[in-house]
């Protein structure tokens, strides 16, 4: 009997769609040889998810869970947004939340993993896969743990999802400031979190504006600090005016909650990242009619 190796699960796993255990039996029932194993698997009605593996999901939900002093965000994709939109895959988007939260996976592989029902959470995404007939993949986790300090989370209309550590202040402010992250992506939380070389490179593109300008060094001096402080404000999370109180920023709002500080936040947006394809109606059209 031939050694069954992580290595070969993982290739058995990433050419057919099927569970690690699956994969791992597949294996053992065909001493060790991928392709006869992925055969079995499709003979055995475990592959069924094995033709849609391929096809780009970039569509999908971001769905949160959350306890006291720990929350979780999961970006689930498919193919469509009407699949998307699908109680099934709603359901489905909601569990592993819920998986996520209390079985401490750090990421995606893990979560894929881990027990949900009967099964595994990949095993039940396989299950899902046959029955809305797309694919659909488990890509990201976001995790946040605290025990000290507010933990916000807010998710917008299931396509964005935030989670905000904050010290001080309260669960209403924290809510607020995860909506306020949604809204306005800022990269940065404060000026002082900016890369030193970002800011170099912001001030060599100001200094090019005004060195012509004729004005004195010290004027030069004093604009290109202005410029800069207004694009780091901009870009971070405390210089950007509080989407819910634009009268104020949100370093005035955090003063207001007696000091309160953002320690971290992640933001999770359906999709980012994956290269989408663009469907040409027009060339298949053609090349169906025979004209291409």
């Amino acid at each position: 009997m031939a050694e069954i190796t992580a290595s070969m699960v993982k290739e058995l796993r990433e050419r057919t769609g099927a569970g690690m255990m699956e994969c791992k039996k597949a294996l053992t029932e065909n001493n060790g040889d991928i392709q006869a194993a992925a055969d079995w698997l499709r003979k055995t009605g475990l592959a069924k998810a094995d033709k849609k593996a391929n096809r780009v999901a970039a569509e999908g939900r971001i769905a949160m869970a959350q306890a006291a002093g720990k929350a979780v965000l999961v970006e689930i994709n498919s193919e469509t947004d009407f699949v998307a939109k699908d109680a099934n895959f709603l359901a489905f988007t909601e569990e592993v939340a819920k998986t996520a939260l209390d079985s401490g996976a750090q990421d995606a592989e893990a979560l894929k993993a881990a027990k949900m029902g009967a099964g595994t959470v990949d095993e039940a995404r396989q299950g899902l896969v046959a029955k809305v007939g797309e694919n659909v993949q488990v890509r990201r986790v976001a995790r946040m743990e605290s025990a000290g300090n507010t933990i916000g989370a807010y998710v917008h209309g299931g396509r964005i999802g935030v989670l905000v550590e904050v010290k001080g202040g309260n669960e209403e402010l924290a809510r607020g400031l995860a909506m306020h992250v949604a809204a306005m992506n800022p990269p940065y939380i404060s000026p002082a979190h900016v890369p030193a070389d970002f800011v170099a490179r912001e001030k060599e593109i100001a200094l090019a504006q005004v060195k012509d300008s004729g004005k004195p060094a010290e004027i030069l001096e004093k604009m290109i600090s202005g410029k800069i402080a207004k694009t780091l404000a901009e870009i971070s999370l405390t210089g950007q005016p509080y989407v819910l109180d634009t009268n104020v920023t949100v370093e005035a709002a955090l003063k207001a909650a007696g000091g309160a500080e953002v320690l971290s936040f992640v933001r999770l947006a359906v999709g980012e990242g994956i290269e989408k394809q663009a469907d040409d109606f027009h060339a298949e059209v053609m090349k169906q009619a025979g004209l291409a």
